[in-house]
């Protein structure tokens, strides 16, 4: 059961690299294509050398095609480490007043969003940051398809790209505990708790890009190889 489980992910993430391509012979020129004309790392690389880019997105909402981004936030993690240094955040520009519900958890004001980069401009940095590498989040339902919606916005179609997501790592582990657990220890916040690392500020996409980081280096010592295991273990 398990091997025919691996077999598919194997599979999905080979066809990953088969999309990339399909995709690339179809992308308008600019910064689409020019991410996609990058290969995705190989799945049997040990994930203490895949580059990988962390990152977070706040949004007024779920729903990627009714909602708005609000801020993305992105780290690299490269050999075991998070680089501060090659961090990136910025506040998306758009029109329309925010509900105070959306201020009161993000921080970000009206203000703040008439003045900020242009979806097309923090779309183009990011394809161009996480170019070649795999992407880290915390529940990649919302970065999917945010990123999935926007550029089809921009471009007119939605590339792939790897996931891997800490929280299907988290839930994986607890499945296989074989014991009954609230839904709630899925959290971001009280996952990093589980594993003695400090709070942090909730909320701000670029210290949830960070701590996404931080959770994932933990998860690794659940691993028997540790930082040598293959890429292919991981992948959402």
């Amino acid at each position: 059961m398990m091997k025919g489980k691996l077999k598919q992910i194997i599979n999905r993430f080979k066809n990953l690299n088969a999309q990339r391509l399909e995709l690339l012979a179809k992308a308008p020129e600019g910064p689409l294509k020019q991410f996609l004309s990058v290969p995705f790392p190989d799945n049997k690389t040990a994930i203490s050398d895949v580059d990988i880019l962390a990152v977070d997105f706040e949004t007024t909402g779920l729903n990627a095609k009714t909602d708005q981004l609000l801020s993305v936030g992105y780290v690299l993690v490269e050999h075991g480490f998070i680089k501060l240094a090659k961090s990136t955040h910025e506040v998306v520009q758009s029109q329309g007043d925010l509900h105070k519900d959306n201020v009161v958890i993000h921080q970000i004001t009206d203000d703040e969003k008439a003045n900020g980069l242009a979806l097309e401009l923090v779309v183009e940095k990011m394809l161009n940051a996480l170019a070649g590498k795999v992407m880290l989040v915390h529940y990649a339902n919302i970065e999917r398809s945010f990123l999935r919606q926007a550029c089809i916005e921009l471009y007119g179609m939605a590339p792939v790209w790897p996931i891997i997501d800490t929280l299907a790592l988290a839930k994986k582990r607890l499945d296989r505990s074989d014991t009954a657990y609230d839904p709630n220890q899925l959290r971001l916040i009280n996952l990093r708790h589980s594993y003695g690392l400090p709070a942090h500020h909730e909320h701000n996409a670029l210290n949830d890009a960070i701590a996404t980081g931080e959770l994932f280096l933990a998860q690794m010592h659940h691993y028997d190889h540790g930082f040598n295991t293959p890429l292919k273990e991981f992948i959402s």
